[in-house]
């Protein structure tokens, strides 16, 4: 009997690794046999989401059998009202990483250009070399993405896409609106802006670029895993051109969006109020995170998001430890991935509880980075 084979995969596939690009924390846990004492890592909102959302969720769970509608009809036009746009601007996905990855399908095959910064979010580069983009990126501007460099870029190699987020993950940064206005004035006929905002809700409204929902060439990614704090619910939606909206309908997983993930995000966005309490309270921890950085020697920087970059006052190695030493003690955080962004640690707004946690192990943390290289036991 003649052996079974695996069929070969495509060329593209073979020389691609098998990874992911974040390393989750449940996968940390693993590795050290516990759960944290601290999540405050990946930019989740511990405050979860507003009680509608959950009273809502779990009252849908009896439904579940159901498909959820393929349309997102209901969603798509609360989201339509929240912006004051038609419907037929608005696409929905699993999440900015799904709309991400639906988007690069459209518009990129082997050899299209792309242009990113040198430290950007990775799951939008991972998603460009899937496909088969050559990747192009410009460094950071003093710790906040270059509109400038990327347009320069995107002229000379010809790109199809640019990615820009804003505000910026992972330093939390922000350009002003008018920068964000006159790229997406000047871009290359033959080029879309990608404008990830998954951190938009934090800002005022005059923070966020005015660009009319029919710019041919731009599309706004939003989400409702950061302010609205359902990251585990995949929901995320964008705001293009009708035609770049529909396009989505060709390739997209009509059925990737449940019941339960519609119903909390209708019910999320019904709850006017609780928005600006959640506001209040990443302020707050963010206020406190900052102050625990001081005490200990360290350099907070400005942040327009839900998240601090702490400057730990060396070079990548010794932030490596910082990380890794406080992961060690059940503190979960995480670091930028290049030069010289990584000299910062991130670190998510927290509970007080959360607060106190990491108030009591950055010290050791840092005391061990220094010492030696090595991690330190939680005590």
């Amino acid at each position: 009997m003649k052996k079974a084979v695996l069929p070969p995969f495509t060329p593209l596939i073979d020389s691609l690794p098998a990874s992911v690009p974040f390393v989750g924390p449940e996968a940390l846990e693993r590795i050290h046999e516990r759960a944290f004492l601290a999540r405050i890592g990946a930019n989740e909102s511990v405050f979860g989401p507003s009680p509608l959302a959950i009273e809502a969720m779990q009252a849908e769970a009896s439904s579940v059998w159901q498909y959820g509608d393929p349309e997102n009809f209901e969603l798509k036009q609360a989201l339509a009202q929240k912006h004051g746009i038609p419907a037929e601007h608005i696409a929905i996905g699993e999440g900015i990483d799904g709309l991400l990855g639906y988007l690069v399908r459209l518009f990129v095959e082997a050899g299209v250009h792309v242009v990113t910064t040198d430290g950007a979010y990775p799951t939008f580069n991972y998603h460009v070399t899937g496909f088969g983009g050559h990747l192009h990126k410009v460094s950071f501007k003093e710790d906040t993405e270059d509109p400038a460099a990327l347009l320069d870029k995107a002229n000379e190699v010809g790109a199809r896409i640019i990615y820009l987020s804003n505000p910026n993950n992972p330093m939390g940064s922000c350009n002003p609106a008018r920068i964000i206005e006159d790229l997406a004035d000047n871009l290359p006929p033959q080029t879309l802006l990608c404008l990830d905002e998954a951190y938009a809700d934090f800002l005022d409204a005059a923070q966020i670029p005015n660009i009319a929902p029919d710019h041919p060439q731009v599309i706004r990614m939003r989400t409702f895993s950061k302010a609205y704090g359902m990251a585990g619910a995949r929901i995320g939606y964008a705001i293009t051109h009708s035609k770049l909206a529909t396009a989505f309908h060709k390739i997209r997983n009509h059925f990737g969006m449940s019941r339960i993930s519609q119903a909390g995000a209708l019910a999320a966005l019904e709850d006017t109020q609780y928005l600006p309490a959640i506001r209040a309270k990443v302020e707050g921890a963010l206020s406190d995170i900052a102050a625990i950085a001081v005490e200990n020697g360290l350099t907070p920087l400005a942040s327009a998001t839900n998240f601090l970059a702490i400057d730990c006052g060396g070079d990548g190695d010794f932030a490596a430890r910082v990380m890794q030493n406080l992961i060690h003690q059940g503190i979960f955080v995480r670091m930028p991935g290049t030069a010289p962004q990584n000299r910062c640690i991130r670190i998510t707004a927290g509970t007080p509880e959360d607060c106190t946690h990491l108030a009591a192990n950055l010290p050791k943390a840092l005391e061990a980075a220094r010492k030696n290289p090595q991690t330190i036991k939680a005590s």
